[in-house]
């Protein structure tokens, strides 16, 4: 099994080995993939899965049988939506002959179907390496997912002569040309086109075919949120970030195009737009044919490898007889409500000017990995990334928990690159245990805690939903304090002017840092919900 890995080039495991992991970890001590234990099984599965998401390859996690398993599932879930490649290798009791009953035993495999590409029990010790090269395989190939196997302890301790498969060569398929011109003809004839780019698209290749795209042809483009960086965010052809649902100035650009060329749509994401019959057109360029559901039904599909699939179009395009000028009162009404609240310095900090501080002391290769809650709307809106895969967030499964383990596998990648995680004190809970891992391994990373003692996105939904406030307020411990016990670095901000000081001397200082930030939210119902869709509409 280890050699096998080995030949796909795995460098890490992240994870907690049981009794009957035992044959496998001696292997690992080994061997030249380095074997990192964390606190639990589900911070491991994220930090494999976002190596895969900023790699491409698969990061590997393990677990014993039991528990150990079922703790990886939200992770299995979090790379399967997310489409980053990740493969589990969890342990099991004997299968050929156990003294132990029922104990800890339950159906894994069967568990792990409705979450992973592929799931497994390896029978014999002569069939691991086809079942490792065709896990990896699935997991990395488009659309890249989780897949798992389960090794019983009896399994890893047979002998074998079999040998490691090689990889094999293989390249995408590309776009039909006939679709190429379809797709060409159609933005040709069109008014006012409107490029919106999403996860699909996060590839370094299909970046730079974007890139070139907007720069030759000058179409206005949009991203949602998982597809942010893809083309700097700074570019005044940049109409805004898909980070609500409906209502923002994004979303009124779109209700202007008359054609929009979606790439890398992928129906995990809220929807950028809506459908209607006859009021748009859409072409969908993507690595696989359009999931058609009641709001999407593209009229044109340019199925094949995306970056290949820009760049013939790219090639194709002559120009067009186009009007942009509908969408410049939105760009300019999104810069100017992107500007509010910026140089707000009341405490507890604003959303904006956090945002604001955040992105000045962040390099632009820097990367911030999100938790999951509000604030990740106000980074969504109003950070513009510079580039791909600077900003990490979970608009799939959007699961709590995972910003400080994407943190650390995204300092582990990037070791010479500054990276901040930035949790809600709800979500950094759950995972909190990790800064231990975090200071074990040497790594050097800033954790913001925002600090509202609830549950903040959920109170945000309850006072839009017109409901009381109830059930969602918790208290914190002292997380300066907390920091300390784990042998890491606490600060406490006292001040709004404080902050930006404090973030650029954590972040220059190596180490680990927590940074306990209070917030204030009260506004977020007020903006997001009723100030911003009136003032959207009256553009």
């Amino acid at each position: 099994m280890v050699k096998a890995l080995e030949k796909e080039g795995v460098e890490y495991v992240f994870g907690i080995p049981g009794e009957e992991n035992l044959d496998l970890l001696d292997a690992l001590s080994r061997s030249s993939i380095r074997m990192i234990v964390t606190r639990h099984e589900q911070a491991a599965g994220f930090m494999a899965a976002t190596y895969g998401r900023l790699t491409g390859r698969v990061g590997v996690c393990l677990s014993t049988l039991g528990p150990g398993a079922t703790n990886l599932v939200t992770a299995a879930a979090y790379a399967q939506l997310g489409a980053m490649p990740m493969l589990m290798i969890t342990g099991q009791k004997p299968i050929k002959r156990s003294k132990q009953g029922r104990f800890q035993i339950i159906d894994v495999v069967d568990m792990m179907g409705p979450i992973t590409k592929m799931t497994r029990q390896i029978v014999s010790a002569d069939t691991i390496p086809a079942h490792v090269r065709e896990a990896v395989r699935l997991a990395e190939e488009e659309r890249p997912g989780a897949a798992h196997l389960e090794l019983p302890e009896d399994i890893a301790a047979e002998e074998t002569a079999a040998e490691p498969l090689a990889a094999s060569h293989a390249r995408r398929p590309t776009v039909e040309e006939k679709a190429v011109r379809k797709a060409a003809a159609m933005i040709e004839a069109a008014r006012h086109p409107l490029l919106v780019i999403g996860a699909g698209a996060n590839r370094k290749l299909t970046a730079r075919q974007l890139a070139a795209l907007v720069e030759k042809q000058g179409i206005p483009f949009i991203t949602t949120q998982m597809g942010k960086g893809v083309i700097d965010e700074e570019h005044p052809l940049f109409l805004g970030n898909a980070a609500l649902s409906s209502g923002d100035f994004p979303h009124r650009a779109i209700e202007q195009a008359d054609l929009i060329l979606n790439v890398g749509h992928d129906v995990v994401e809220k929807p950028p737009f809506f459908m209607k019959e006859g009021r748009r057109r859409v072409i969908h360029v993507n690595f696989s044919p359009a999931q058609v559901d009641p709001v999407y039904f593209p009229q044109v599909e340019m199925v094949g490898d995306i970056a290949n699939s820009i760049w013939q179009l790219n090639q194709r395009l002559s120009g067009g007889d186009w009007d942009f000028s509908v969408f410049e009162p939105f760009r300019r009404a999104l810069r100017g409500h992107l500007a509010e609240g910026r140089d707000d310095t009341r405490f507890p900090v604003y959303p904006q000017h956090l945002v604001a501080v955040v992105r000045e002391v962040m390099p632009d290769d820097g990367v911030i990995a999100l938790d999951n809650g509000i604030y990740k709307i106000w980074f969504a809106r109003n950070y513009p990334a510079r580039r791909p895969n600077t900003v990490l967030l979970d608009n799939a499964l959007a699961s709590m928990g995972a910003g400080l383990p994407s943190a650390m596998a995204a300092k582990m990648v990037f070791p010479d690159r500054k990276v901040m995680a930035v949790c809600g004190d709800g979500g950094f809970m759950m995972n909190s245990q990790e800064i231990e891992t975090a200071v074990r391994l040497g790594l050097d990373l800033v954790v913001l805690i925002l600090n509202d003692s609830a549950y903040g996105m959920i109170k945000w939904k309850q006072e839009h939903m017109g409901f009381e406030e109830f059930g969602l307020d918790f208290r914190n411990p002292c997380f300066r304090r907390y920091a300390e016990a784990y042998g890491a670095k606490g600060h406490r901000v006292e001040s709004t002017a404080e902050l930006g000081p404090l973030l650029r001397e954590c972040l220059d200082a190596g180490g680990v840092h927590l940074v306990d930030l209070p917030v204030d939210y009260s506004d977020n119902d007020r903006i997001l919900n009723h100030e911003l869709p009136q003032r959207s509409a009256e553009v």
